[in-house]
Parts: C-alpha cells; structure tokens; sequence
C-alpha cells in the first residue's frame, strides 16, 4: 500500500541524485513535521502521519499562532515517513531548494462528529481535520479545513484559541532555525557547498 500512496512522490524525484528519503516505518505515537523549504519561493511544508506515510501541505506563509490568522494550505504529493527527519538541499527539479525541519513532534487527533471521534484518514477525506501539536515552536490545537478556491482544492490551517494561542507572535518569520539541527536554510546551503 505504502508504494502506491508514493508513486507520485518517488515520480517527481531521482532519489539517488537528491538525497531525499524514500520509505520508512511509523513512531510508535504519530507526528507531525513542518519544514522550512526555501525554493522558488520560501515555503513552510505542514506534515501529518497519517498511516504510512505524511500527508503534505505547502502553506506559503508558514503556520500562525494566531486564532485570527487563516494560512492557505496547498495539497501536495504524499511523502514517506522517514521524510519527516531530512534535512538538506533538493538539487535540480521538483522543489529544488534547501530544507531544515522547523518543527516537529507527536501529535493527536482531536477530530470529532457529533461526539464520535473520527480517524485522521476519514478526516481528512470528509475535508476537516483537528490536531494537537506538541512541538516547540507550535503547540495546542490547529484546524485544517478544505476549502475550494479558484477551482482547485486549497485547506486553510488555522490556530485553534487555546493555551498554544499567541495573537501577536509569528513564529515563522522570527525564527527560521530547525529545531533538529540549529542550522537556517542558508547554513544548510553553505554545508552543501563545502562539501563540494
């Protein structure tokens, strides 16, 4: 099942050539990851476990803590699982650009219909989904809701107001470091150039 739900993912990449990773097994809790991805334009990918793989978002402005702030979220190819620990620079092609992960950790899904609760795949099939964080830069619980923009597919990730909730911080634009390694997208950039 795993290689069907990343065919389109291992279809955009050469693997050997980009570093990236391609399968993994799951963590004993599931997590999530948001990675800082600086290609054409600086992106913040939101990831979830959900079964055998991280179900993707591109949210170009990167999450808020803010419960007022709604941040669009662009559906993207399936990622295997060991994904959610890679850091490095994609070369050429499909998302070509440095990656640190700027955030990660366990999470729980919190989604519920008329008090039954609701597994993540369903979830999101339904079109909403909420999660608990427990991350270091975002905590508490987020709401991802589909929505149609534009005639394609678009989510919006939103902040939900609880003790997580900060209405004046912007953790993406204040701090751009990844929580694994210390390092900035541009630290990771210059490790790859003296490796050269």
């Amino acid at each position: 099942m795993a290689r069907d739900r990343l065919d389109e993912y291992r279809g955009k990449r050469d693997l050997a050539k980009s570093g990236e990773p391609s399968g993994g097994s799951a963590a004993a809790r599931s997590r999530f990851v948001v990675q800082r991805h600086e290609a054409s334009t600086t992106h913040f990918d939101f990831r979830l476990e959900v079964g055998d793989v991280l179900k993707s978002w591109a949210v170009p402005k990167g999450p808020s803590t803010d419960p007022g702030q709604k941040r669009l979220a662009t559906p993207t190819e399936d990622h295997p699982l060991d994904y959610a620990s890679f850091e490095g620079v994609i070369p050429e092609g499909d998302g070509a650009g440095t990656v640190v992960v700027w955030d990660t950790g366990p999470y729980r899904n919190l989604t519920e219909h008329r008090g039954a609760p609701i597994d993540v795949d369903d979830a999101l099939e339904r079109g909403h989904v909420k999660v608990w964080l427990e991350g270091a830069k975002l905590t508490g619980a987020f709401a991802l809701t589909r929505t149609p923009m534009r005639g394609r597919e678009q989510w919006l990730l939103v902040k939900v107001d609880d003790e997580g909730a900060d209405r004046g911080g912007d953790p993406a634009r204040g701090r751009p470091e990844s929580v694994l390694s210390g390092r900035t997208n541009d630290d990771v950039a210059a490790d790859a150039d003296r490796e050269r």
